[in-house]
């Protein structure tokens, strides 16, 4: 071979869970012991050049048994695809270069003729033996292999069809379509895997627009990495099931857009006349781009996994309310595991006798709290006695209910096992929940989802294992004597346009404290939010997070121009203000933004500053969304606006909160 290259051998096997393909082996083969090429000098024993021996498995696939095996080569892991292109195929090509470095590639290390392979597709399989290489096609010359080996889902596909076929093709196949048939000797390992990794590449990587995007920089960093990433994020499910079916959506809808621009493109240049017809073709072909341009840039905000962490997956919740029982009774579900007649008792004593309840209540009991919830009505309660429970589905709460534990959250655990996007998914019009602890096990979302309506969570804990609570649009959360901690993701998400109110809490141990989602839409207003003497501390990243758009930067470089009335001065910080005797920060926001109300606590304590520098970049990009909104309808002609209808009029209280030992410090922005 004229170039024999490296893989990752030893690195991390097993931190990537081989995919699936059509052909299935009978039995799960190990991972792979050595990647995409070996060194030669990796071989310190001589006698491994005289007797070269495969490192790759052999499978045959389901129900093809008298067809020879061929290569396993389709259970790579991730870091072997992705050293494989990244050092050796693409490198730092653009994407009009792609095809030529593939075939650059090829003839490096591809055997050009002298092996069999299973030609495969939707509807045959067919033995070939391949005579010889078009490298630049990426296609291989083959003739039928002797002794005739075929397999057709339509029984009417003869060897005489097959032999029309290959005329048609001029005995030239597509090398993804091919299967080496294995050879224990070694020779073909690398030949079997370059067409894997060709193969994958074009199913899974490859978009038919890629040549059409811009080429300044590196093709590899553009677009295959965070392609090759999500593919193995959603294997390991790591992205939620609705997010990847919207993905796919989008995918199909882009590809078809562009298959009709294509169309409508080269109709277009076959046309020299400047006909109606054609001035019409044009509108659709620019509306057609429009829209295109449009799908790319979502399923771009999908493929990158920073922008999808960021931004999050805004699923819409389809569960149904049941309302009020068509009795109007409203009922109190008791959970417990075994009931003794003790704890009866207590119950009676405490939560249901004629002081708590109005009149004759009707009791239901329950041994795990799904089934209760499950069994509710609007105005219910359910009462969850000590225990530990395991539930294996989500809890889907979609009318106003109250579930409270009874004793101390470290007495009444949930814990969820099993697959699924969520733990705790809220749409009701007003949810209280209270002294429980939730432990998350596998949830992809989240631990606790408010889509609409007010949900409030008290004296809880949550140990998260991904992202732990998600704020949505027009959702409302108060969160108050709670711990939060363990998120893999952020532990608080707060999406534009909801309110949360978060007092006397914990958060820590996350990757990031608190998550505040900004975007460029005039249809979203600021999130409203009240941070009261919360301690959030030891998260891998900042106590609190502030996505915005780049734009709102660029307009704090530009403030400065601008009259005074339209600067935010700048809070002290701790240095400064020690020899202050208080901040007017009424003043400071009336000045601003001239309609809003923020109370801070005056004596500015050691954690001030986190406190401040909130409360200042939340100023800052309320006043310049007000000032973005001016100037669209000034733009449209509309000279004088009525500040009543421009205001954001968003309601803060950033005080007493504590920002310990969090990796990066207490605040921070992210710029998109």
């Amino acid at each position: 071979m004229a170039d024999e290259l490296p893989t990752g051998g030893g690195l991390g096997l097993g931190a990537m869970v081989p995919e699936r393909t059509n052909w299935a082996a009978e039995e799960e083969p190990a991972p792979l012991e050595k990647g995409l090429f070996q060194d030669e000098e990796s071989c310190s024993d001589c006698s491994c050049h005289d007797k070269p021996v495969t490192s790759l498995r052999s499978f045959v696939p389901e129900g093809k048994t008298h067809f020879p095996e061929i290569f396993q080569t389709s259970q790579l892991l991730f870091y072997e695809r992705f050293r494989a292109y990244q050092d050796y195929i693409l490198a730092d090509c653009k994407a009009s270069e792609v095809r030529e470095f593939t075939a650059e590639f090829l003839e490096k290390v591809l055997e050009p003729s002298g092996w069999r392979a299973v030609w495969h597709t939707n509807v045959f399989e067919v033995l070939v033996e391949v005579t010889d290489v078009d490298f630049s096609a990426l296609k291989a010359v083959v003739k039928l292999a002797e002794p005739y080996v075929c397999d057709s889902a339509v029984s009417t596909f003869t060897l005489d069809c097959v032999k029309e076929l290959l005329d048609l093709k001029e005995c030239r196949l597509p090398l993804q379509e091919l299967w080496v048939v294995f050879d224990g000797s070694g020779v073909f390992d690398q030949t079997a895997l370059a067409i894997e990794h060709v193969r994958f590449f074009y199913q899974n990587i490859w978009r038919s627009w890629d040549e059409e995007e811009e080429d300044e920089y590196d093709y590899f960093v553009r677009c295959v990495e965070p392609r090759l990433r999500l593919y193995y994020d959603i294997l390991e499910d790591r992205v939620p099931s609705g997010l990847v079916v919207d993905y796919h959506n989008l995918l199909s809808q882009c590809e078809e857009s562009y298959r009709k621009f294509l169309n409508l493109r080269s109709s277009l240049s076959n046309c020299n006349s400047d006909s109606e017809q054609e001035n019409i073709s044009m509108v659709e072909g620019l509306k057609l781009y429009s829209e295109i341009e449009q799908l790319k840039q979502k399923l771009k905000l999908i493929e990158n996994p920073l922008l999808r962490y960021v931004f999050g997956y805004q699923k819409n919740s389809n569960i149904q309310a049941k309302g009020i029982r068509p009795n109007g009774q409203k009922v109190t579900h008791v959970v417990s595991s075994t009931m003794m007649t003790s704890l009866l008792r207590s119950l009676l004593r405490d939560k249901l006798c004629e002081e708590h309840c109005e009149g004759e209540i009707e009791i239901e009991f329950h041994r795990d709290p799904l089934s209760a919830i499950n069994a509710c009505f609007e105005g219910d309660t359910v009462i969850v006695c000590p225990g530990h429970y395991v539930v294996q589905g989500t809890f889907s709460i979609a009318d106003s209910i109250e579930l409270e534990g009874y004793g101390l959250p470290d007495d009444i655990v949930i814990e969820k096992r099993g697959k699924g996007d969520t733990f705790v998914d809220c749409t009701g019009a007003d949810i209280k929940i209270s002294s429980i602890k939730f432990v998350q096990h596998d949830a992809i979302e989240g631990i606790l989802i408010i889509h609409r309506g007010k949900t409030t969570l008290e004296n809880c804990v949550l140990q998260c294992e991904t992202t732990g609570v998600t704020v949505r649009t027009s959702a409302e959360f108060l969160m108050k004597n709670s711990d939060l901690y363990g998120a893999k993701g952020a532990g608080i998400e707060i999406y534009p346009g909801s309110k949360c109110i978060l007092s006397d809490n914990g958060i820590h141990h996350c990757k990031e404290g608190i998550l505040i989602k900004d975007f460029l839409d005039e249809h979203y207003d600021i999130p409203k939010i009240s941070m009261v003497n919360n301690v959030i501390h030891n998260n891998e990243g900042y106590g609190v997070v502030l996505v915005k758009p780049t734009i709102f930067s660029d307009l704090q470089d530009s403030a400065h121009d601008g009259t005074e009335e339209n600067k935010a001065p700048k809070i002290q910080t701790n240095e400064e203000a020690d020899g202050a005797e208080r901040v007017d920060l009424e003043e400071l926001i009336q000045c601003a933004t001239g309609k809003m109300e923020l109370y801070v606590r005056t004596d500015l304590s050691e954690q001030v500053e986190g406190n401040c520098e909130i409360v200042n970049e939340l100023v800052a990009v309320s006043t310049q969304k007000g000032q973005m909104k001016k100037k669209r309808l000034s733009e449209l002609g509309i000279t004088q606006a009525d500040d009543n209808l421009m205001s954001q009029e968003m309601f803060v209280a950033i005080m007493g909160n504590q920002f310990k030992w969090n990796g990066k410090g207490s605040f921070g922005t992210f710029l998109f």
